[in-house]
């Protein structure tokens, strides 16, 4: 049965050798990208288009035609391929339409090579778009699938390529445009019959050839587009305060690092500048994902295995393998959403035609128009519905395997992971500060992870306007659970990095956070006693400029060994309460300037603020805002997801009730770093 996907939906490809069929109102230029693990296009090479039509395992025309057929051979694509993206794009400089909205919807369909549809789209919605990214196959848990994408860009292929991270997409999009123009036309053969070493095999050595000329040349079918497969326009992203932190590109094995050798917040080494980079953030490819468990029966999607996603270590697989948990949860809410606006706006559509005729309006003929409309609507609801409850089923099923598989830095508070935890003697590569999830399944939550060592800093919103639910709460209250949310990301931060190579201090002017701070300041795992007072702001914000303005000179003129002996090197993270209260404008320009440049050496902020008390500021606090993850210590709806801009649930992490969990890792902590020396 053909699967008639809707934007943002996805389908399971039960077949490897593909064609990809295009059909168009007129001529367009078809072609496709290769993408990582991160949908990222390494180079040109990754690209096949007119003017170099053949990649390993792939093949486009090379021509502009209003068919096409585009054959794909999944596992002859190389191993670090994740991703294939279908490009159309109208051609420059013939006389023809220059933009989609002024001709009939491209239809695309995925088959088989004996014809068998697998899934189909129509490319409705388009308008001053001339260039457009049509279907995505993509490599899930061991399985290809194809997701109906539908993302136009008015700018053209320049803007298309330069989207999936091409350098120099002006050119080529120039030199494909102008080898279209040449007209250097010729059909796409079938894949020819697999030998027993394989394509995968023949690439290893050099580029190879997986359409010979010799191959018979299939003349295009055209597929016209039917009625009912028409979408809503693709979700927007909405202004939220704040977005989700994207996943950065996956590293390739450290060199050099380990037990016994410094890591980005160790000593500076003699004559050499201090580097503040994760040491395992590299740029060669991983090696492929473990193989996924086989399916218990045939025609089953495989069994969800913890850490199949690509990486050198289990901690960076299991990484970006919840990244891919997030990004198919947030695209198959999106299908199911915009079918569900289709649904509705055809039934009234139907209602409008029907009502229209006044003889409609007597009697039953209207009741039944409504009642038809109605049944349709419901009708694709329920399918849609369906196939969302299909992919939520396998997101569960995922998550119940991978959320035991976490190791601390990963796992939530009731993990009990925590409660055998070892202080590490590496940095982990992130750190869980919440969970999201979305309203169309509650109890699905995905972690939210944000890379080590932190890029911005965080901002505990303690405002009643922060949320729904923080307006209701008393404000001292609420001001109390922030600084209590702000104290476990501390703690959490102080349990994942190696014995004495991170730092907390704590401003707390008029002292209103003491109890909050207690099991920080009992485990005596802070820096100094906490500040108060202006005088304690002064001094603390004092001695972190002070550092960060010490540590950009070293680095700058690469004299790490003129740091003075008493400076310490390790990442410090400064957790001011109560901000702006105890703060003179002199304090909140040094808060200003760590927020702006204190990552990059090192030093972070956990802010523990209302907005509206520091209105009297005006827009000068703006860009400090901005720089911030803004989160709120209830749940609230303010996260936006990088991809389809859905409002995600934000539930703060909390220690279990009754539990002493939080005591026993600060502990730990101590007793790490008595045992250091530290």
């Amino acid at each position: 049965m053909t699967a008639e996907l809707v934007r943002g939906q996805n389908h399971t490809l039960p077949q490897t050798r593909l064609e990809i069929r295009v059909s168009a109102g007129s001529p367009v230029v078809a072609g496709a990208t290769l993408g990582d693990e991160n949908g990222t296009v390494r180079g040109v090479e990754w690209i096949a288009h007119p003017g170099a039509h053949r990649l390993p395992g792939l093949e486009v025309s090379r021509q502009a035609a209003a068919g096409h057929r585009l054959a794909v051979d999944l596992e002859a694509l190389p191993d670090e391929v994740h991703r294939v993206t279908v490009l159309l794009a109208l051609p420059t400089g013939v006389g023809g339409p220059t933009r989609f909205g002024a001709t009939a919807a491209p239809f695309v369909a995925v088959t088989g090579l004996d014809g068998t549809e697998i899934a189909t789209f129509t490319l409705t919605g388009l308008d001053a778009e001339s260039a457009v990214s049509a279907l995505e196959l993509y490599r899930r848990q061991g399985a290809w699938k194809v997701r109906a994408v539908g993302q136009g860009y008015a700018a053209g292929l320049a803007e298309m390529l330069a989207d999936q991270g091409l350098a120099g997409a002006a050119e080529l999009a120039a030199s494909i445009q102008e080898a279209v123009a040449r007209s250097l036309a010729r059909s796409v053969a079938p894949p020819p019959p697999r030998t027993p070493e394989g394509d995968r095999v023949r690439h290893a050595s050099g580029p190879s050839d997986p359409h010979p000329e010799t191959a018979p040349q299939p003349q295009p079918t055209a597929h016209p587009p039917t009625a009912h497969q028409p979408t809503a326009p693709q979700p927007q992203v909405p202004a939220h305060p704040s977005a989700v932190p994207q996943p950065a590109a996956p590293a390739h094995p450290p060199t050099g690092t380990g037990p016994g050798t410094p890591t980005a917040s160790a000593a500076p080494t003699a004559g050499g500048p201090i580097n503040y980079a994760h040491p395992r953030r590299q740029h060669a490819a991983p090696p492929p994902p473990p193989p996924a468990a086989p399916p218990a029966e045939p025609g089953q999607a495989p069994q969800p295995v913890a850490g199949d996603a690509t990486g050198w270590s289990m901690d960076e697989r299991l990484y970006n393998q919840i990244w891919g948990m997030f990004e198919d949860l947030a695209r198959a809410a999106a299908a199911y959403r915009s079918a569900v606006d289709f649904a509705e706006s055809r039934m009234g559509q139907e209602l409008d035609r029907s009502l229209s005729d006044p003889r409609n309006r007597i009697g039953g003929t209207g009741d039944r128009a409504r009642e038809e409309a109605r049944a349709k609507r419901d009708e694709l609801i329920a399918r849609a519905r369906e196939v969302l409850d299909r992919d939520l089923a396998q997101l569960a099923a995922e998550a119940a395997v991978v959320e035991p598989a976490l190791s601390a830095a990963y796992a939530g508070w009731d993990n009990p992971v925590w409660h055998a935890h070892r202080i590490p003697m590496e940095l982990p590569m992130a750190l869980r500060i919440g969970d999201l999830h979305l309203p169309e399944r509650t109890d699905l939550r995905i972690p939210l992870l944000v890379r080590l060592p932190l890029e911005r800093g965080i901002w505990v919103d303690s405002g009643r306007t922060a949320s729904e639910a923080a307006a209701l709460m008393d404000t001292d209250r609420l001001r109390r659970l922030a600084m209590e949310t702000a104290v476990l990301h501390a703690a959490r931060l102080l349990a994942v990095y190696p014995p004495g190579e991170f730092s907390v201090h704590v401003i707390d002017p008029a002292g209103s956070a003491a109890g909050s701070l207690a099991p920080l300041v009992d485990a005596g795992v802070l820096a100094g006693p906490p500040a108060a007072g202006p005088g304690g702001v002064a001094s603390v914000l004092a001695h972190l400029t002070r550092r960060v303005d010490l540590v950009q000179m070293a680095v700058r003129a690469g004299a790490a060994d003129a740091l003075p002996p008493d400076l310490d090197t390790g990442e410090q993270l400064l957790v001011v309460n109560d901000f702006p209260h105890g703060f003179d404008d002199r304090a909140v320009t040094q808060l200003r300037y760590l927020a702006d440049e204190g990552p990059s050496v090192g030093v972070h902020l956990l802010m523990v603020a209302d907005r509206e008390d520091a209105s009297a500021y005006g827009p000068v606090l703006d860009p400090l805002w901005r720089s911030l993850l803004r989160i709120t210590p209830v749940a609230d709806n303010h996260l936006a997801d990088p991809w389809v801009g859905h409002a995600w649930t934000y539930e703060p992490p909390a220690t279990p009730p009754g539990s002493r969990v939080l005591e026993q890792v600060l502990a730990a902590v101590t007793a790490a770093r008595r045992a250091a020396g530290h």
